[in-house]
């Protein structure tokens, strides 16, 4: 992998894959590029694919203290690199990074979320509350295993399939980046979509979500496609909080090629 330095000095891991217009590839929490690798594969034929390790997580560095503006600038030190412009997918509390990122003027030229973790109205407010009050508990009292854990949980993972992943090798990578757990948290907010905040992403916009994730998380999303000036949502059918890659690449292929220009690497 690639590195090149963020605003800070931060160091960020990154991959490039294939050649045309420019696409950046932003995980979600506990993803590195590896994971979004075998989309970045499907994605190549068509697109200048780039996929990174978010701050404190794989290959890259970190710093203290963690602020959404350092990871705003991580992202545009690789759209520098790609010549200045590029198109964006996040998955997660990546895509609530790169909604975050164009509102503060990032220059993305198409941009695609699948299931940004809000949760809006009263009860998802208080949910997002404990969840946070617990996160922070876990993380202070050194429990990385019991966050990810709880994270797991959050997301809908079985506590059967949680127990047989303790005792798998990635189980350890997952603790590992425990602490970016916070960094999530700290992204979304109180939970609530900042409609405020999104007014200035005028970029087109496509906002995903999968037709058997849990009924919020759809909900969730249609609020979010309103609140955004030129966004469209689509479900995909079949699909849950974590989809296959041959699933969303069509998809993407579809939205990233309408008028995105042809860069180069610089």
């Amino acid at each position: 992998m690639d590195k090149i330095p963020s605003r800070d000095g931060t160091m960020i891991a990154h991959r490039h894959r294939g050649e045309g217009p420019p696409v950046i590839l932003v995980g979600g929490s506990l993803g590195t590029a590896a994971t979004d690798a075998p989309l970045a594969r499907l994605l190549a034929p068509r697109f200048h694919v780039v996929t990174y390790d978010r701050r404190g997580r794989g290959s890259s560095g970190d710093s203290s203290p963690y602020a959404v503006e350092r990871e705003i600038e991580d992202l545009a030190a690789l759209v520098a690199v790609v010549g200045g412009r590029a198109s964006v997918f996040g998955t997660g509390a990546g895509g609530a990074l790169a909604l975050e990122a164009r509102a503060a003027g990032l220059p993305v030229d198409l941009l695609a979320v699948y299931e940004p973790p809000y949760t809006p109205g009263a009860a998802g407010l208080q949910y997002k509350a404990c969840c946070t009050s617990r996160l922070h508990r876990l993380l202070s009292g050194a429990d990385r295993a019991g966050a990810v854990e709880l994270f797991l949980s959050v997301t809908g993972v079985p506590a059967d399939m949680i127990a047989r992943m303790r005792r798998a090798p990635l189980w350890s990578g997952l603790v590992a980046m425990a602490h970016t757990l916070a960094y999530d948290d700290a992204l979304l907010g109180d939970g609530s979509i900042p409609a405020a905040r999104f007014a200035s992403v005028t970029a087109r916009t496509l906002v995903l979500s999968g037709g058997s994730s849990p009924t919020p998380a759809r909900q969730s999303t249609h609020a979010l496609a309103d609140a955004l000036p030129r966004a469209r949502h689509r479900t995909l059918t079949g699909q849950t909080r974590e989809p296959a890659p041959q699933a969303v690449a069509p998809v993407l292929t579809e939205f990233f090629a309408r008028s995105a220009p042809l860069r180069q690497v610089s």
